[in-house]
């Protein structure tokens, strides 16, 4: 996909993109364009293709048909290798089940995916951004001696600490009570504020959409309405 001026405004771009799984059509050609620094909110039912969306855009998923380019970078003619390049650093993901490793501590989960990367000082960096979510006292915790919102939060860190420009959250309060889930929402947003970054959530609760710049619905693997709240 070549450049143009209005690209340059464009974290994410899809064209017609469509995603089967067998004979199933799980995506039914969506087209999206989210701006740079924007928070967009794909709300929908389940099964209505919310994660799928996620997966492509993300490049965790190839799309079956159509168009995918992410900070300017066609998805789509990348191998495996250059694709994971692409995403390294760019990309945060947070998942409502947390995907800590269990045998490290918050600290460790932070820090490993920055020394993996080449990150120059990823213990220090790792420690700045648990302080930053309210975890400076649990650095030296294991997953199982934290509490579903404080392992959130080191999920949180641990996408936020490599300063990506785009971060994917999927159901990020789907298993936190509601009290712990709406601090962790405020928490997720000043977070991407703070950073400038682009913030993509998936979710089926129209009041964590409305806290969005943009609602985007879907139903059956298409958008069927976009609104701002």
């Amino acid at each position: 996909m070549h450049a143009t001026v209005d690209d340059t405004h464009i974290a994410i771009r899809a064209r017609n993109v469509t995603l089967s799984l067998g004979t199933t059509e799980i995506l039914r050609g969506i087209d999206l364009d989210i701006p740079k620094g924007e928070s967009i909110a794909i709300l929908g039912a389940s099964g209505s293709g919310k994660s799928s969306l996620m997966a492509v855009l993300s490049g965790l998923e190839r799309a079956s048909g159509g168009a995918v380019s992410v900070a300017g970078v066609d998805y789509g003619r990348l191998d495996e290798d250059a694709l994971a390049r692409a995403r390294r650093g760019r990309i945060g993901i947070i998942l409502q089940s947390f995907h800590l490793l269990p045998t490290m501590t918050a600290l460790e989960n932070v820090a490993v995916p920055l020394e993996l990367a080449g990150h120059r000082d990823p213990f220090t960096r790792a420690g700045e951004e648990l302080q930053a979510v309210g975890l400076g006292h649990r650095l030296d915790h294991y997953p199982a001696q934290l509490s579903g919102g404080e392992q959130q939060r080191v999920a949180i860190a641990r996408a936020m600490a490599p300063e990506p420009d785009i971060l994917f959250a999927d159901e990020p309060t789907g298993n936190l009570d509601a009290t712990t889930g709406v601090s962790v929402i405020d928490l997720l947003f000043s977070r991407q504020q703070a950073a400038g970054a682009t913030l993509l959530i998936i979710t089926h609760d129209p009041a964590l959409a409305e806290r969005c710049d943009r609602i985007v619905e879907m139903r059956d693997g298409k958008i069927v309405a976009e609104r701002r709240p």
